[in-house]
């Protein structure tokens, strides 16, 4: 595993496995109540369907192999099928690319089964063994997507690009969901104590040293995360690209902290400024200081442009460029080229772009997965790329697709 942030993509391809899916198996999980896809591990493999068929379905259920609640952000109770037993299941095959095919075949399961209570049991296993959550899935497949969801991020609220950065962590950083879950339920824990009319000075100063411990760790996450990303873009610039570089900062007085000074003085800082906050933050009725304030600020790097005030299709192309650069730094920092999943990005992609995009997904040395309702969009990918026809609860291959 390559521990620079500057490493190249020759870098990447030599030292980067390349896991690809062979075969997606679901069980009542949402659209489909049985369904055994063999792709064969093609590189690139398109989705072609109707509005409401079941792509982005399919594609939902491959980012559930990533600690988080995958590309819908959907609670489990919401997976399982209507009218199915209640639970779901989801299977997924690995298979080494043909280059490595020594390393064999893994398989991956998650789903939940319905609880007495009325809830759901989540399960995961690998190989059929059981394993404590989804975060054990990083030894095996990182995943990384761009949904329609993304289109307003650059013009969006601070509060969108926080968690997408949080998922551009995630997919390095196993661990980081599971310390902003923590940083969160302890800021909540803070508020309500706030809100008390003699809150106990004890519990505060409690609540306010795990609450700058946990910010700190997730400020530096964040931090670390952006400067390799950043550097990545970098090395890797090409100003002819139609996917133009962008330039990344994060701003926000912990992550200023985290880059210069010692984290355990930090998160004194923090802890100071917490203390000196209380009355304000009592009055605003929420904690105002910490990464929770946190902002990801992005630039057309050849415009030095906000993105937030580019064209639309500027903003779609630097988003593009921006996850293509993520899926190659996971493959720099985990030694794993990611899935990558993409939901209508062919859509509204000019003819020389869509090329381009084709090209940097072929060279990218990950399995790509990605949906579009016209057919058309899919004719110019590569030799050796599977095309599926996806119709409400099946999936067979489309012959009719043309090379």
């Amino acid at each position: 595993m390559c521990g620079q942030a500057n490493c190249g993509d020759a870098t990447i391809q030599e030292r980067a496995t390349a896991p690809r899916v062979k075969r997606l198996m679901l069980a009542d999980f949402r659209s489909y109540a049985d369904l055994h896809l063999d792709v064969g591990a093609a590189p690139l493999v398109a989705l072609v369907g109707d509005n409401g068929a079941g792509k982005t379905n399919l594609i939902e259920a491959l980012s559930l192999f990533t600690p988080g609640r995958g590309l819908r952000r959907a609670d489990f109770g919401e997976l399982a099928r209507i009218g199915g037993r209640g639970g779901f299941a989801v299977s997924a095959t690995l298979a080494a690319p043909p280059d490595e095919a020594h390393l064999g075949e893994t398989r991956l399961g998650i789903g939940s089964e319905p609880t007495p209570e009325g809830g759901n049991s989540r399960k995961c296993r690998v190989d059929g063994t059981a394993v404590a959550s989804a975060s054990a899935f990083a030894d095996y497949v990182r995943v990384v997507w761009l949904t329609p969801a993304f289109d307003g991020l650059f013009s969006g609220p601070a509060g969108d690009r926080r968690r997408f950065l949080d998922r551009l962590v995630l997919a390095v950083d196993a661990g980081h969901g599971t310390r902003v879950n923590a940083f969160e339920k302890a800021m909540r824990g803070r508020n309500r104590l706030l809100a008390e009319d003699a809150p106990h000075r004890a519990w505060l100063d409690a609540v306010e040293r795990e609450l700058a411990e946990l910010g700190v760790a997730v400020a530096a996450a964040r931090a670390e995360t952006v400067a390799r990303l950043a550097a990545l873009i970098e090395a890797t610039r090409d100003d002819a690209s139609p996917f133009p570089s962008a330039e990344l900062r994060l701003e926000g007085e912990i992550e200023a902290l985290v880059n210069a000074t010692a984290a355990v003085e930090v998160e004194d800082h923090y802890r100071r400024l917490l203390r000196d906050g209380r009355a304000r933050d009592k009055a605003a009725g929420r904690t105002l200081s910490g990464p929770q304030t946190s902002e990801l600020v992005v630039h057309h790097r050849a415009k030095a442009m906000p993105a937030g005030q580019c064209s639309t299709g500027e903003q779609k192309a630097l988003l593009i460029g921006l996850v293509l650069a993520h899926a190659r730094l996971v493959a720099t920092m985990s030694g794993i080229a990611p899935l990558v999943l993409m939901d209508e990005v062919a859509a509204h992609l000019d003819p020389r772009r869509r090329a381009a995009l084709y090209r940097e997904l072929a060279a990218l040395g990950s399995q790509v997965w990605m949906t579009g309702a016209d057919p058309a969009l899919f004719t110019e990918l590569p030799e050796g790329s599977a095309r599926f026809l996806v119709t409400p609860g099946m999936v067979t291959p489309y012959e009719a697709m043309e090379m």
